[in-house]
């Protein structure tokens, strides 16, 4: 069970470190002893990336950039997670036993320095478990989680933003129930799980409402139904979502990033203009993939450049169909955010507005530099989601 002695031993002597870091002054003392020790590491092949990660964070913590409360907690949660998951790895309890144990490495790690700041350490063990199931076969990947902890505890610790640890624990449990779910129904692959638990703890935390991570579940509810709406023939057609129309983190990140900043500038601000801006990218989210799916099982589409007809799924190719079918989810989303009291009925005109303009935007993008090779479909579906939250607040401004 317990193989592979030089990681435990990295494991015990990186504990330690944490634990004496209080009482090494000035920082770059403790930063220089975490590096030589990390070099030694460097030498052994099972913890090179590893030790990588620890001289890379202990530079920025040497330097001023990294606190220190964050730099212990990086690596409370890298070690203690990625120790629990090698005792636990090829079962099925592996990546909830990363999750249990960075979660324990960082509420020791409150404790000890007394900050308490539940919903950065949820965060950092979350990020730390998405990053582990993304980049599993990558070779580099303990450098990698390293460094993704620490950057976004870092990030959310400078918002200094305060929630209830009750709103993050009800968060935490919404959100990773509907992704397991997702998971067990084949909607989402396991990135997809965590990245989505990932959005919608934030969504949660930062309005405290659990009704806008409702919204963004009903853009995944017809995300899945439309991708399976006549997936053979659009399987035979060589466009159909890859991995039998499960998505991945690519997906969720490319169709929920955008309502992801809008809710954390809405937690903030409390300014409506950003409830106009998360409704505009869902609801262009929602238009986008729907309009998608529908219309590549139309025949005769055009592509919206030239108005000349185009192979079905080919990228900016639009049709009636999809038209409708696009403008029909905004319109669902938006009603249900209205039935919610997430929005009003002006904002609902402006968000079904603004989907609708997203998801043309999508395809022009598509059509011009997703064709020429610049940007992949996630960078389409991301540049189309701000475009249409963009639109959604503009229009809240001038209009409401």
């Amino acid at each position: 069970m317990f193989k592979q002695p030089a990681f435990w031993a990295a494991w015990f002597l990186t504990i330690a470190c944490v634990l004496i870091s209080p009482y090494i002054q000035p920082a770059w003392v403790l930063s220089i002893i975490i590096i030589l020790f990390s070099l030694t590491l460097f030498l052994i092949p099972e913890t090179k990336y590893a030790s990588i990660s620890f001289i890379i964070l202990a530079a920025l913590y040497g330097t001023g950039w990294l606190p220190l409360f964050i730099f212990a907690s990086t690596i409370a949660i890298i070690v203690n997670g990625e120790g629990a998951f090698r005792a636990l790895r090829d079962t099925p309890y592996a990546y909830p036993a990363y999750i249990v144990a960075g979660l324990i490495g960082s509420a020791l790690v409150m404790i000890y320095f007394q900050h308490f700041v539940p919903l950065i350490a949820v965060l950092g063990v979350v990020v730390a478990v998405f990053l582990k199931s993304a980049l599993r076969n990558q070779v580099d990947i303990l450098m990698i989680e390293g460094l993704g902890v620490a950057m976004t505890m870092y990030f959310f610790d400078e918002l200094r933003y305060e929630v209830d640890p009750t709103i993050i624990l009800v968060a935490a449990i919404i959100a990773f129930s509907f992704g397991f779910l997702a998971h067990r129904f084949r909607v989402m692959d396991l990135s997809g799980l965590f990245s989505s638990a990932l959005i919608g703890i934030i969504l949660i935390a930062f309005t405290r409402d659990v009704r806008w991570f409702f919204i963004m579940l009903s853009f995944l509810m017809l995300g899945s139904v439309a991708t399976r709406y006549k997936y053979n023939y659009k399987l035979s057609l060589g466009s159909a979502q890859g991995h039998g129309g499960m998505r991945g983190y690519y997906n969720v990140f490319a169709n929920g990033l955008v309502a992801t900043a809008a809710a954390i500038l809405f937690g903030i601000t409390q300014h409506p203009l950003f409830t106009a801006m998360f409704l505009g990218s869902v609801a262009t989210a929602a238009a986008d993939t729907v309009a998608g799916e529908v219309g590549m099982t139309r025949a005769n589409p055009i592509l919206i450049t030239t108005r000349k007809p185009v192979p079905a799924g080919t990228n900016g190719g639009i049709s009636f169909a999809g038209e409708v079918a696009g403008l029909s989810a905004a319109i669902v989303v938006l009603a249900i955010a209205l039935g919610l009291n997430v929005s009003t009925l002006p904002m609902l005109a402006i968000g079904v507005t603004a989907g609708f303009i997203g998801t043309n935007i999508d395809s022009l993008i598509g059509a011009t530099i997703e064709n020429e090779g610049i940007i992949g479909n996630a960078g389409t579906n991301l540049l189309a989601t701000l475009f249409g939250g963009l639109i959604a607040a503009i229009l809240y401004y001038f209009v409401l």
